[in-house]
């Protein structure tokens, strides 16, 4: 990569002068490459990926910008994004991140709570992004139950099918659609503002104590989704949970739906890592349908 590209935009985007007299490799995940670009005190965090992957720095440059205009919950300033012939990158304000504590948490969940308190009047966004590396269809629409059945669930499923798996997931998967309003009942969700990712890899806490997210695959949406991906792979604790619920307590039926919501993400390391996930797809599936009283084979 040439970095100086990077530092023109930099300038460009900023206004103060700024040379990369350092690049030090960060740990950046599974899909893009990630450094820490340096000029005297002050640092950014480049995220680098190949050159037609732009449009994935575009959507995320622009989902911390609607995640920083809730002002609830601190989110990497984004600086710029670009690209040359080879590489496109997405360059944010570098963060030292510190230790969690209780009390980190607690804020943590007090805040998300009020993030998911910005709403619009469709779920959706004003443009598609990515979730992963996999393409996330957000268009605006006023009925959730239809948009987490074509854009979520049958998508995903659509994408198995692509990849060869078929089958009884793919029946499951017609039936879950068909039964998908008996797992709602009386609840009848707004369309909150979601991180959109919310595993623990994705939060983080600052030196002086104050949550962090970032990577976001934002969308409005039912909160239930967010809160649902916390659980999916743990690393949030009993202060979170307390401290969200105390600012905007769950529905009963959350309890079943989780499963609804991090069955998405389950097809979606299905469709990105192979057949382990499966199992846990169709398992999945198998339980919620149990719920409203529909036998599987």
């Amino acid at each position: 990569m040439n970095w100086d590209t990077v530092a023109q935009h930099i300038t460009a985007a900023t206004g103060r002068a700024f040379t990369a007299r350092s690049v030090q490799p960060l740990s950046g995940g599974d899909i893009n490459a990630a450094f820490r670009l340096q000029d005297g005190d002050k640092s950014y965090f480049i995220k680098l990926n190949r050159a037609e992957w732009v449009e994935m720095f575009v959507a995320e440059f622009e989902g911390l910008q609607e995640l920083a205009s809730s002002q609830t919950v601190c989110v990497p300033q984004p600086v710029v994004y670009g690209q040359n012939d080879t590489h496109c990158f997405l360059v944010l304000d570098y963060l030292e991140l510190g230790r969690s504590s209780a009390a980190s948490e607690r804020l943590l969940g007090q805040q998300l709570a009020h993030l998911h308190q910005q709403v619009q009047p469709y779920f959706g966004w004003h443009r598609d992004n990515t979730i992963g590396s996999t393409l996330q269809a957000n268009p605006q629409s006023n009925d959730w139950l239809d948009f987490w059945r074509e854009h979520r669930l049958g998508f995903q499923l659509q994408l198995a099918a692509q990849n060869g798996y078929g089958g009884r997931l793919q029946v499951l998967g017609e039936r879950l659609g068909v039964e998908l309003a008996a797992l709602f009942g009386d609840y009848a969700p707004s369309p909150s503002l979601l991180h959109g990712d919310l595993w623990a890899g994705n939060a983080a806490t600052d030196k002086q104590g104050k949550p962090v997210i970032f990577d976001p695959a934002c969308y409005y949406g039912d909160r239930e989704a967010d809160l649902a991906m916390t659980e999916l792979f743990s690393g949030f604790g009993r202060d979170f949970y307390a401290a969200y619920h105390d600012v905007w307590a769950l529905h009963d039926g959350y309890r079943v739906r989780k499963s609804l919501y991090n069955l998405y993400h389950i097809l979606n390391h299905l469709n990105l890592f192979g057949s382990s996930y499966l199992r846990q797809a169709e398992n999945v599936m198998v339980g919620l349908l149990a719920e409203v009283g529909v036998a599987t084979p």
